[in-house]
């Protein structure tokens, strides 16, 4: 593989330009890098290199006319024609050089009317111009960026490579220089450390993205991508270009992870296709990894370029996860209506919480019994008594396992057999256990803490992280971040942090309580992780909890203080825990019981969590207890003292299925089987409670049926994909790529191919055999309700009760398999609408009721249950006659209507008169709800406490123009207004 292949830029519609290097060589000396911008109007010429993380440089300037075809780049084109505050690029794969009119097809150098036809043609149809990003299949994977001979790369770095800290650094500063963060309360913060020196302004997060319909990637044109950009990012570009007139730097200093470097590369993306970088700007990377002005300072001491590698993993990301969520989404809204989207890690997540339910569902409870009793000593010189409690461990000298005794008879006879024997202690022993200290907080493990002792979601966890990360303003006037990145999954702390937490452990709690061979080190437990940064800790670990008394809300001081104790604790020495067992017997030994007690001897690590300025946040297992006197009481028997036995308390019990999982234990099991980032695991949560996947009762992830139905779905149809290794074994891949081992394009052409196939097989499938399947993984909890064990229909009696996915809506029922001629509905799982959905639903299965004959047809009136309550009904169901019905929801005795209450409630709806404005009728209806008013599309409820009979024409007119009304149907539409949006 060629060295100097990598990610190239090339600019359309724009003349040539040239920029410095981060060395600050002469144009003269800079030669092809890796990655670096080409003119797109010409095959050579001057160049800039953005990514060369070591910035190697060599005097290859010719071999820029020699390099390979297929050399792969990354293009930023101007946007002109941008239409509804969206612009849209397209990265795909090209020719170097290459002259890129429309980017949807590759285009040699000849071809260049051709190409400007093409794109007119495309902006004139779409109103929008589509620029080509181009990357090739031959870029090279290498994590650093080499020259293109060797002797060439090693003259460079003797001779050429000075560093940019040397020759013209960032910090001090030497001219302007932009300051590119990614919020507003971090451009803040950062702007009073630097200066006037330095503008520093916010993007908000990315400036552009895939644009959210199908084909924004193209797996048949190389895997080319379609950016947009919203209209609020362009106000931000703006302010960035404006910004950088005069200026001699832009620094970029996103995030330090995979996305914050694809948020830079953006930005760089869009400010060349503005042609806002001017001839003599240097462009730099830096990253925070703490928001303090000493920090900030010395990130600006050691600029580099966009790592290609980290750019390359976040498209392979960004497009395996649109080409899995938009081919499995629309297959859902087909066979699954109501079902929205699917994801892959969403998917994976919920296929974990739907397997532990169904776990659940076939779990089956054993009955067991324990016995214990109360012993007491009696000491010879004091009325004094001493009791403690034991249980049973032996009996019939057999030790007994949890399911032993197994019924109530049982435990009556051994309780008798214990009451007629004399029990003395057989046995003392004593230990002392070392109980280590916790790690310092990553994501996972400071979301899990944070559910488990603050009651906080992962999703506010994040958000108050995020809070103290780019800082406060503090009692002296300064800002400073609080604490450093919250998305890690690196356990390392740096040593100038851990020596500093050392000191103050010395000062606070004694030098034995920290370890005497030097700071803690911890490593990496995590699958997969990639620990690019440090663990999350305090910036200042002398600033104290109750500093921040008054500065921080009551969520931010609490989590600050878990961070605060954690980061403490993990440098402190172990606790020492001492524990006693005492067994006490028979005679023969064949009945024993056990008594076991623990006190901590040594508080060790336990002792940060007891600091009074570390706030309310105690260590579970140190709240204060009393056991000292039950421990002392236990340490004083001695082998052979007699016992005397007290009550005794027989107790049964039943096994328990596994647990639900709560957000903090499937945060814990995702980081276990390595689904996911520490970035990813709050907006996975998220996503599956906004689609009504799952719901949150008490802390605990309960699956929606609908979940269920999607994760079924997924598991019988697209099986890889839900699992687990599939999703774990992409991060790895995608690590890979990162650390440059891998080639992005090779692992898309890999995992699409393998993919593609599933979505074939599964457009194919009809609906009636995804009924047949969700019928069969769920029969036994659907129709358990019915009260017809042999699902026959209780109205034909010749048709059998299936599970149907309506035609129209979201619904999903039991109905008979007779429809049409019989269109009996059992059990109603979802309706139509979302108004619907709010009403009080029934799902029980009644006989339908005779009240009585209409006295003029003679047909029968009849009381029936639907899934949205009871209701009268005008005849029998019969094929191509729709009987008139009425609710009858409002009433709350259904079982007290009349027949002449049925005839009342059948004659609606009543029409009350025409409108005196435009002669159009004003009905009187009776819904679920109760009565109402309606005039065309408005309508108005009745008061409860009037009578139907009592509403007239001027009574509805008077609802009709009150407050309280609402509007159906669907709105007459407004005329578009497009607005052409000014390109920058």
């Amino acid at each position: 593989m060629p060295l100097d292949n990598g990610i190239r830029f090339s600019s359309l519609n724009c003349e040539p330009f040239s920029k410095r290097c981060f060395s600050q060589l002469s144009r003269g000396k800079i030669g092809i890098e890796k990655i670096g911008v080409s003119d797109a109007r010409s095959g050579s010429g001057r160049g800039k290199s953005w990514f060369n993380k070591h910035r190697k440089r060599n005097n290859a300037v010719s071999a820029r006319g020699k390099s390979n075809a297929t050399r792969s780049s990354i293009s930023a084109s101007e946007d002109v024609n941008a239409v509804n505050s969206t612009s849209e690029q397209l990265v795909g794969d090209g020719v170097e050089g290459a002259k890129l009119g429309s980017s949807v097809s590759n285009t040699k150098q000849n071809s260049k009317p051709r190409a400007r036809q093409q794109q007119q043609s495309r902006s004139k149809k779409k109103k929008e111009q589509l620029s080509a990003t181009v990357a090739s299949e031959q870029a090279s994977v290498g994590k650093s960026c080499k020259s293109v001979s060797q002797a060439k790369s090693s003259k460079c770095k003797s001779e050429q490579c000075a560093d940019l800290t040397s020759e013209n650094p960032l910090y001090p500063p030497s001219g302007k220089s932009v300051v590119v963060v990614e919020s507003v309360t971090k451009a803040k913060v950062i702007q009073g450390y630097l200066g006037d020196m330095y503008e520093v302004l916010p993007s908000y997060g990315h400036v552009r993205d895939l644009a959210a319909r199908s084909g924004s990637v193209r797996p048949d044109d190389d895997f080319s991508m379609v950016w947009e950009v919203p209209s609020a990012a362009w106000t931000h570009l703006k302010s960035i270009k404006v910004a950088l007139s005069g200026a001699e730097n832009l620094i970029l200093a996103s995030d330090p992870d995979r996305e914050g470097e694809a948020i830079a590369w953006h930005i760089v993306e869009m400010l060349q296709q503005q042609d806002a970088l001017h001839e003599n700007i240097t462009v730099a990377r830096v990253v925070f990894h703490e928001i303090t002005e000493a920090s900030i300072k010395v990130a600006l001491q050691a600029a580099r370029e966009i790592d290609a590698n980290l750019v390359q993993a976040y498209l392979a990301r960004r497009a395996l996860d649109y080409l899995i969520g938009f081919n499995i989404s629309p297959l859902l809204w087909r066979k699954l209506p109501g079902c929205q989207s699917a994801g892959r890690v969403q998917s994976a997540a919920l296929s974990l919480i739907c397997d532990r339910e169904m776990e659940i569902d076939e779990f089956k409870p054993q009955e067991y019994w324990t016995v214990e009793a109360v012993l007491d000593k009696k000491e010879s010189h004091s009325l004094d008594t001493f009791s403690f409690p034991a249980h049973l461990t032996h009996f019939q000298s057999k030790r007994l396992n949890q399911l032993s005794i197994g019924s109530h008879t049982e435990a009556k006879d051994i309780e008798q057999k214990i009451n007629s024997a004399n029990f003395q202690v057989i046995k003392n022993y004593k230990r002392s256990m070392v109980r280590k200290n916790p790690t310092p907080y990553i994501t996972s493990t400071l979301q899990q803490d944070a559910a488990n002792k603050l009651n906080f979601s992962a999703t506010y966890t994040m958000k108050l992280a995020q809070k103290l990360y780019e800082g406060v303003q503090l009692p002296d006037g300064t800002a400073a971040g609080l604490i450093t990145y919250m998305r890690t999954d690196g356990l390392h702390i740096s040593d100038e942090a851990a020596k500093e937490i050392r000191s103050l452990i010395f000062e606070r709690h004694g030098s034995h309580h920290a370890p005497e061979e030097g700071p803690r080190k911890y490593f990496k437990k995590v699958k997969n992780a990639q620990e690019a940064h440090e663990a999350i800790r305090p910036t200042d670990i002398r600033r104290l909890p109750a500093m921040l008394s008054g500065l921080l809300d009551e969520d931010c001081l609490k989590l600050y203080s878990l961070i605060w104790s954690r980061t403490m604790a993990c440098q402190m020495q172990p606790a020492t825990v001492g524990q006693i067992q005492v067994d006490i017997g028979n005679a023969d030994e064949s009945i024993v019981f056990r008594s076991s007690c623990s006190r901590v001897e040594f508080l060790g690590f336990q002792a940060a969590y007891k600091d009074v300025d570390a706030g309310a946040i105690r260590y579970k297992e140190n709240e204060e207890n009393d056991q000292h006197e039950a421990f002392a009481f236990l340490n004083s028997l001695k082998t052979g003292d007699p016992l005397y036995l007290g009550e005794v308390e027989l107790k049964q019990h039943h096994t328990q299925p596994p647990a639900r999982y709560s957000e903090g234990s499937l945060v814990k099991k995702l980081e276990e089987l390595g689904i996911g980032r520490p970035s990813t695991y709050a907006s996975t949560l998220k996503v599956l409670q906004d689609r009504n996947y799952v719901t949150v009762k008490s802390r605990i992830l309960y699956p929606e049926f609908r979940g269920r139905m999607v994760s079924a779905f997924l598991s019988h149809y697209f099986s890889e994909v839900t699992d687990y290794s599939f999703t774990a074994d992409m991060e790895t891949e995608l690590d890979n790529v990162s650390a440059g081992l891998t080639e992005w394009k090779g692992l898309l052409v890999d995992y699409w191919s393998r993919f593609s196939s599933y979505c074939t097989c599964a457009q194919s499938l009809h609906i009636h055999q995804v009924e047949k399947m969700l019928e069969k993984t769920f029969g036994d909890s659907l129709f358990a309700s019915l009260p017809n064990k042999d699902r026959s229909c209780p109205v034909c009696g010749e048709g059998t009760l299936i599970f149907k996915v309506s035609r129209f809506g979201a619904g999903y029922f039991i109905g008979c398999n007779q429809h049409p001629r019989c269109n009996y509905i059992a059990k109603t799982l979802y309706g139509d609408d979302d108004e619907e959905d709010t009403l009080q639903r029934n799902t029980n299965v009644d006989e339908p009721k005779l009240i009585g004959h209409h006295p003029a047809s003679k047909e029968k009136v009849l009381l029936k249950s639907g899934p949205y309550g009871f209701y009268v009904q005008l005849g029998e169901d019969r094929t191509g006659y729709l009987p008139k019905r009425a609710s009858v929801s409002h009433i709350k005795d259904v079982d007290s209507i009349t027949l002449e209450d049925a005839l009342e409630l059948l004659r609606y709806p009543v029409n009350l008169g025409n409108h005196p404005k435009d002669g159009q009728p004003i009905m009187l209806r009776l819904a679920r709800a109760g009565f109402s008013v309606r005039h065309r599309r408005t309508i108005a409820s009745v008061p409860k406490n009037m009578k139907p009979n009592d509403v007239t024409l001027e009574k509805a007119l008077e609802f009709l123009s009150g407050k309280d009304v609402r509007r159906c149907g669907r709105p007459k539409g407004k005329p578009k207004r497009e607005e052409a949006l000014e390109a920058m």
